[in-house]
């Protein structure tokens, strides 16, 4: 089971992410400022760090600095709400294998959380399992879909809204909660949008996309997936 140490002082954000991060597998310990981070990352030796920058008693740019001084190669996503350019900049010439602006969609952070582990060899490809219904079979390892044996295309986002659906187990999803979770933000795209990728999965996997036996329509709420 792969080690990720979140450092992160905003509760909330700490625990959505810890639980999401269980539910994939992961052992997952969280520290909410610099010095706990620190010591954590020297300690417990995970396998990868997610780092915020804006921390109390020690930034995350010192966090990161000590650790590659200190010889601590551990794999390092910066997720931070600083989006310029100088802070990415510093962030990757302090040796960050990643850097992720707030707000982060996340499945988003959940692929590049997977793709960096298996670069690293912490995990392999061949842990996640193929997820399979009626006529389709999904490789999360790869991100690709087959429809009868027949592999179809599918937008980045229509692929993580699939994802999405199908990791809530038949749990209704709101339009707000999945444009949060697969655009990152409810703010600046429209629930029309959640719509129209909706459409596209149920015109490419669905027998008869005009009356879906998968992904489902809950009247004026949203959407749940049905196996």
């Amino acid at each position: 089971m792969a080690r990720i140490l979140l450092i992160e002082d905003n509760a909330d954000l700490a625990d959505g992410l810890r639980y999401n991060l269980a539910r994939e597998g992961y052992e997952v310990r969280v520290a909410h400022d610099g010095p706990g981070g620190l010591k954590q990352a020297t300690e417990w030796k995970p396998d990868l760090v997610l780092l915020d920058l804006m921390l109390p008693g020690m930034s995350g740019y010192d966090v990161l600095q000590a650790l590659r001084a200190a010889g601590n190669g551990v794999p390092v996503i910066i997720v931070s709400a600083r989006g310029e350019e100088a802070d990415k900049v510093r962030g990757f010439r302090l040796d960050a294998d990643q850097y992720v602006t707030k707000p982060v969609g996340l499945l988003e952070l959940l692929e590049r959380v997977r793709a960096l582990l298996r670069r690293r060899g912490a995990i392999a490809a061949g842990d996640e399992a193929p997820i399979q219904f009626g006529r389709v079979i999904i490789e999360p390892a790869s991100r690709t879909v087959t429809v009868n044996r027949e592999p179809v295309t599918l937008t980045p986002k229509a692929y993580e809204l699939l994802l999405a659906l199908i990791r809530r187990q038949g749990a209704v999803a709101t339009r707000v909660a999945l444009l949060k979770e697969v655009w990152g933000t409810a703010g600046d795209v429209q629930t029309r949008t959640v719509d129209s990728h909706v459409a596209e999965l149920r015109r490419k996997l669905e027998e008869n996309a005009a009356d879906p036996v998968h992904i489902l329509t809950v009247w004026k709420v949203g959407y749940r997936w049905q196996g």
